[in-house]
């Protein structure tokens, strides 16, 4: 009886509801970095079929972890305003179809991975969907108000997965943009978590809002940022990247610190999700400068 009800579930699902459990903004924003990553490990271009692979690779292990994610997370979404209409709680789906949909998408991934990238690459990518859908999602999301600091290693590894794509090894340069990614989260989430810290009171999930005030968050939001616009600096003093990037980086920080010096002032939803919006902008942006000030001296030496 069950398996005739979820075959006929099955044929009910529309693709968009598929989609909807890949959150494609979040796994746009992770093939985004992984792409600049490649494009950074080498001084032209990174071979075209092997970023094209490396890209859809990754890409469908994010949509895996981020489906992994509705799953485990079905029941407190349920009562979160915020995920109330997400395709589990609002019926659209099965929870065993959700399983099945990550489980192919997973060994999609490290098909590809394997056979068209290198076992590095796939096995760094596994360990990051491992980290979010379940180091993260399971244990860390429920155990500590640093949840999104620890468990934001796995959302910072993109760039990495992207240069040993393409180099078949994890260079310091590499590491700076997973630290570049790994400090921008707190400040980028907890700005976020600030504004919807009902949902997880709610739900008693504690991030930092629900188990220390919004005062302590709004500190602990001025304090990464300060810290991210100096670990910013860090590929300019590396020699990895050249004046332009150094502006954007500057310019782009003090943004941000624009911001978190605003939100430290006014414990305002608005300001908040202000805040966490300007976060996305800056991510976009500083990478973008870092792929562009990597191909000045080359488009500068083709016009001469």
């Amino acid at each position: 009886m069950n398996s005739t009800t979820d075959i006929e579930s099955t044929n009910a699902v529309s693709w968009r509801t598929y989609l909807a459990l890949c959150k494609l903004k979040v796994v746009g924003h992770i093939v985004f970095t992984a792409v600049i990553g490649m494009f950074l490990a080498v001084p032209g271009m990174p071979p075209l079929a092997v970023s094209i692979w490396a890209s859809l690779g990754i890409g469908l292990a994010a949509a895996s972890a981020a489906a992994l994610n509705h799953y485990l997370d079905r029941r407190a979404d349920a009562e979160m305003a915020r995920t109330q209409n997400r395709p589990l709680p609002s019926g659209h789906v099965q929870p065993s179809q959700v399983v099945v949909f990550a489980a192919v998408l997973g060994v999609l991934s490290m098909a590809i991975l394997i056979l068209f990238v290198n076992v590095l690459t796939a096995f760094l990518t596994f360990l990051s969907l491992i980290g979010y859908a379940f180091i993260y999602t399971v244990y860390l999301k429920r155990a500590t108000p640093q949840n999104i600091v620890i468990g934001g290693a796995a959302g910072a590894a993109p760039p990495v997965l992207g240069w040993c794509a393409v180099t078949g090894e994890v260079h310091p340069y590499a590491l700076l943009l997973f630290l570049l990614i790994f400090t921008w989260t707190p400040p980028h989430f907890w700005a976020y978590a600030i504004a919807k810290r009902d949902d997880y009171a709610k739900v008693n999930i504690p991030m930092l809002p629900v188990t220390h005030g919004v005062e302590v968050t709004q500190l602990h939001i001025l304090l990464y940022t300060i810290l991210l616009l100096i670990v910013s600096l860090f590929p300019y003093l590396t020699g990895m990247s050249g004046f332009l990037y150094l502006g954007a980086a500057v310019g782009l920080g003090v943004g941000f610190l624009y911001y978190a010096v605003r939100l430290k002032k006014e414990a305002d939803n608005k300001v908040a999700m202000r805040t966490f919006g300007y976060s996305l902008v800056y991510l976009v942006g500083i990478f973008s400068a870092l792929l562009i000030d990597h191909y000045v001296p080359l488009i500068a030496g083709l016009t001469r």
